[in-house]
């Protein structure tokens, strides 16, 4: 099960279908992203495509000697440019290819638009998703929720996205679901609706064991979106932001005009794909090796060309040296960046009473240390409401709870009133009474047993005790000890052996903390293959529980995306629509 790979191998098809010649490339806003976190500019080059162009971009020329090859979410907006572009086409044929199912009233219309007959092939490839790693994927959604409920147009694209990934890696899943959670159930029974409604598409081959979709509820683990990261990837995307594997460092001091903006992609950077999940420490030795690995193969300043051979050696190895150059620059300007970040926020000292706040349970420890912090004038605003709301999930009903004082001093220390307000957004959106876990203090007697020895050995990274709740979710998963009562069934099907292929989507968010989680479950649990997904990558920036800021959030996605609910129409064509067809999904790689 390999996100990566199944999306590449859909684009990679849509060209190889168009033939030899030079080919356009026409996408929408979200098809862009989806493209963009898989293949380079570069390699798509190198497949004869010259230009890429938004299908709604007004100012594109008439180029009759190019082939289109459009790959589009089937939206409505989508379809009626298609329908626009059609009746007044610019290239000399049209290969449409739309990332999720269209129905067959849209077919029609774009049918009629067609009088020149432009259009050759018209599929569906489902690659609505945006595939981060190989066991990562998510959909880059904000505000999913409304208060317990959703917000109807999210649940729509929620299904789409989830649907389109069980389609693209050929799992036809069991689903369990969080049943504190009403919005998990809900999109279970969604997902579960689309999967009858279209069960020729899921009508793969039968395996011994069944998948299974498990579905899951941010709420329940508030705490691991707010610790810092000391993994290289988790890290950059909590201190620097990562947006489909770019980031902005136009705010770097002394930057210069070539790195204002990076690309991290481990499909295409060794270094990256080789440090993605060590620690800080180790990502500063592996630095200095590729410095010093750079500086032997750099070439010498007054170096010889004699002959004819020595000239063919320096052409043959410049563009090698040339890549190397860059990954260096770049490597090292952003491990850079975050040594600063880290020393000019103290983070060191921040994230290891993050770590006494979620692992520890030692009140008075712990409200010392947090006050200590706040007196700190260097302490970032951020920090500071960060540190408070973990102490409020964490001792929201201790009888010696310290939270007004802290409140007190947050507002001593000049935090905004946005700011303070997250801290009892983020005890409503995930505290004791909305929570279905035992988060902060087991109550059976295994995990007790397992709190205590953990405590006994001691840990050997204090930075990184910390382990997501989803962690021991997927440890009872595999054994066949997840609570039936916790998380039911939808439906009469059950597992009765270990599951094999394991989907686990997070309404409201995954974290990369969690995507590490996945990636040692997977090598360490031979013959279990698991991918996660969320409705979007958090960090601490990006993730806002203020209800007030998510309906802001939710009205910007409204004027961005008119109509998600674009494949709902079941009319019956009148006249015949143009070839159409429902491509088997990618092979699915080896584990």
């Amino acid at each position: 099960m390999n996100v990566t790979l199944a999306v590449k191998q859909y684009i990679s098809k849509m060209i190889e279908n168009s033939g030899p010649g030079m080919k356009v490339l026409l996408m929408d806003k979200e098809t862009t992203s989806i493209v963009s976190v898989v293949y380079t500019q570069s390699e798509i080059l190198q497949k004869e495509v010259y230009l890429f162009e938004r299908i709604d971009s007004q100012n594109r020329d008439s180029m009759k000697h190019l082939k289109a090859i459009c790959f589009l979410r089937p939206s409505k907006e989508n379809v009626e440019h298609l329908i626009q572009e059609l009746r007044r086409p610019k290239y000399s044929v049209y290969f449409i290819y739309f990332s999720n199912v269209i129905s067959k009233s849209e077919i029609k219309a774009l049918a009629e638009a067609d009088e020149q007959e432009v259009v050759a092939e018209v599929q569906e490839f489902y690659g609505d998703f945006i595939a981060v790693n190989p066991h990562l994927f998510s959909l880059n959604l904000q505000g999913v929720t409304r208060g317990r409920g959703w917000e109807p147009a999210l649940l729509s694209r929620c299904t789409q996205g989830l649907t389109s990934v069980l389609l693209a890696l050929k799992k036809c899943p069991i689903i369990r679901y969080q049943l504190s959670s009403d919005a998990s159930r809900r999109l279970a029974e969604s997902v579960k609706q689309i999967i009858t409604k279209e069960y020729e598409l899921f009508d793969f081959r039968k395996t011994e064991v069944p998948p299974l979709l498990l579905i899951l509820d941010r709420s329940d683990d508030a705490i691991t979106p707010l610790l810092n990261q000391w993994t290289y990837q988790a890290m950059v995307h909590e201190l620097l932001g990562l947006n489909n594997n770019r980031i902005d460092l136009s705010r770097v001091p002394g930057i210069s005009k070539d790195l204002r903006e990076v690309v991290l992609s481990a499909e295409n950077d060794e270094f990256y794909a080789n440090n993605l999940y060590l620690n800080f420490g180790e990502i500063g030795t592996n630095i200095k090796n590729l410095m010093e690995d750079f500086q032997k193969k750099k070439p010498k300043g007054q170096q010889k060309l004699e002959s004819i051979s020595d000239m063919k050696a320096f052409v043959d190895n410049y563009p090698q040296f040339k890549k190397m150059s860059g990954t260096v620059s770049k490597h090292v300007t952003v491990v850079g960046e975050l040594s600063r970040l880290v020393a000019e926020r103290q983070l060191m000292e921040v994230s290891e009473v993050e770590q006494e706040l979620a692992c520890q349970n030692d009140h008075s420890s712990a409200q010392q240390s947090v006050r200590r912090l706040l007196q700190n004038p260097r302490l970032s605003e951020l920090d500071a409401v960060r540190l408070v709301m973990l102490y409020a999930l964490r001792y929201e009903r201790h009888s010696s709870s310290v939270l007004p004082s802290l409140m007190d001093e947050l507002s001593r220390r000049g935090v905004s009133e946005r700011h303070r307000r997250m801290v009892q957004a983020v005890v409503e959106y995930g505290g004791k009474r909305v929570r279905g876990s035992d988060l902060i203090t087991p109550t059976d007697a295994v995990a007790i047993t397992k709190q205590f020895f953990k405590g006994l050995k001691g840990v050997e990274n204090v930075y990184t005790q910390h382990q997501p709740l989803l962690h021991d979710t997927l440890d009872q998963l595999i054994k066949g000890r997840l609570k039936d009562s916790q998380f039911p069934y939808l439906g009469a099907s059950s597992l009765r052996d270990r599951p094999q292929d394991i989907l686990v989507f997070v309404i409201g968010g995954a974290t990369y903390e969690e995507a590490l989680t996945v990636y040692n479950l997977n090598r360490s649990t031979p013959g279990v293959r698991i991918v996660l997904g969320g409705s979007s990558i958090h960090n601490t920036k990006r993730w806002d529980c203020d209800p007030r800021a998510q309906t802001r959030a939710r009205g910007r996605l409204a004027e961005t995306r008119p109509a998600l609910q674009s494949c709902k129409e079941t009319v019956r064509p009148s006249r015949r629509p143009p070839a159409t067809g429902r491509p088997p999904p990618p092979e699915d790689p080896p584990p």
